[in-house]
């Protein structure tokens, strides 16, 4: 059944809404840089496999950052994507600092900036000592609330400085700008004192900011959850509680919940698929080394055949795709 709030919006207000309008643009954007390797497939093929590559979450390879966090499909598909693919960091027992989770996200989006990367640190580690070393299960769920509520956050910091000064504040507070987002972070980490804020006053104001705001938010039912059990708290108690929370996991929809974080049946097996190919390779190698043609110049191994990748994007995965995999090998060992 339609709501009431969708009859009264118009057709393009509706698309907007919902983010297609940023697909279609994306879309005839790819369709254009890559016309030439797409004239031989046809343009109803390279849609049908780019809305297929949205679906499934893939899309978002190698993009640049200001196209991976453009809709929550994107972020929820990014934080999914870094989960699969670095999960053996935490299954190993790793610690890595920032700046090593930062490397690792930077295979996946060149442009990922730093600054992300260090409020997800801090968040873990209460504090600015952001080379401490931590876990890849700690830092996985400060990343995503910090990665996919951003805009929520900044306007939450902002909130619990006026709180924190004696003031109330009555409207919505929404950055609109990096620098305003990284003064109102100044402020909040320089002048805090160690008791924080009210818990029912900062509740008053973190509901109307949901009720408000077109960002993405927390599901008011957490935020009440973590606020109905605390008297005061200062703000990085608060994002621990919330990255915490198994609610933000299914409001999100990207990661298991953390006991589950570490277990991945379908990509063990492809994992171990793979093993066997690359092993066979070295094998079928070695064996030729030792035959007639053994005082021959070796040719390089060949590729591993893939399944079909998104045109609009194939040659990105192809030109990034061996370096990275090398740079994951070494943050694993």
């Amino acid at each position: 059944m339609l709501s009431t709030d969708r009859l009264s919006q118009s057709g393009m207000e509706y698309l907007a809404q919902r983010h297609v309008i940023t697909y279609m643009e994306d879309a005839v954007s790819q369709l254009l840089e890559s016309r030439e390797d797409i004239s031989q497939y046809g343009i109803a093929r390279f849609f049908t496999e780019y809305f297929s590559s949205v679906r499934q979450g893939t899309h978002i390879l190698f993009r640049e950052f200001s196209f991976v966090q453009a809709t929550p499909h994107n972020r929820a598909s990014f934080l999914r994507i870094f989960w699969r693919c670095f999960r053996t960091v935490g299954k190993n027992g790793d610690l890595l600092t920032a700046k090593e989770y930062h490397c690792l996200l930077q295979l996946l989006c060149p442009d990922f900036p730093m600054d992300l990367t260090q409020k997800a640190a801090r968040i873990v580690l209460m504090d600015d000592a952001v080379d401490c070393l931590m876990s890849f299960s700690d830092f996985l769920f400060a990343f995503q609330i910090q990665f996919y509520y951003s805009e929520f956050l900044e306007s939450v910091a902002a909130i619990y400085q006026e709180l924190l000064t004696g003031k109330n504040p009555n409207t919505v507070i929404v950055p609109t700008s990096s620098s305003g987002q990284h003064r109102s972070r100044q402020v909040l980490t320089e002048s805090s004192p160690l008791d924080g804020v009210e818990a029912p006053a900062f509740y008053q104001c973190l509901e109307s900011l949901c009720d408000r705001s077109k960002y993405s938010c927390p599901p008011s039912a957490v935020i009440k959850e973590i606020l109905s059990s605390m008297q005061r708290l200062t703000f990085y108690e608060f994002l621990m509680a919330l990255a915490k929370h198994q609610g933000i996991n299914r409001a999100v929809g990207a990661l298991p919940d953390k006991a589950e974080l570490l277990v991945d049946p379908l990509m063990d097996q492809e994992l171990e698929k793979l093993i066997t190919q690359v092993s066979g390779l070295s094998l079928s190698n070695s064996a030729n080394a030792s035959g007639d043609n053994a005082n021959l110049p070796s040719r390089p191994p060949s590729r591993i055949s893939s399944p079909w990748r998104p045109l609009h994007h194939r040659r990105k995965m192809d030109a990034e795709s061996d370096g990275s995999t090398e740079e994951t090998d070494s943050s694993e060992n």
